[in-house]
């Protein structure tokens, strides 16, 4: 991460640039401090047991899931199936982006 001022919030999908999971998609479900999030992705890592990650080792991607976000905030969690759907959701618009540059 370049600016330490822009930390990923809730619902906001990075990806991992540093250990075993590497060049994943993840989305962050929860924020511990400004050094560390917690990161799931409801298929190798799901919601119960996300992975706490240093900030330092995730590239922020500028896309934020508004489903997950708003099912974080209302009922303080969020089902696998919902991270699955959003990750696949940035995917598709991603690659059309790329594809269209």
């Amino acid at each position: 991460m370049k600016d330490p001022d822009s930390l990923p919030v809730i619902g906001q999908v990075v990806e991992v640039i540093r250990g075993r999971d590497r060049e994943r998609f993840c989305i962050v479900v929860g924020i511990i401090d400004h050094r560390f999030v917690l990161i799931a992705d409801g298929d190798y890592r799901k919601y119960d047991k996300a992975k706490k990650k240093n900030v330092q080792h995730l590239k922020v991607i500028d896309y934020i899931s508004d489903e997950v976000k708003n099912s974080i905030n209302e009922t303080g969690r969020v089902t696998n199936a919902k991270l699955r759907f959003a990750i696949q959701k940035f995917l598709e618009q991603y690659h059309l982006l790329k594809e269209g540059e």
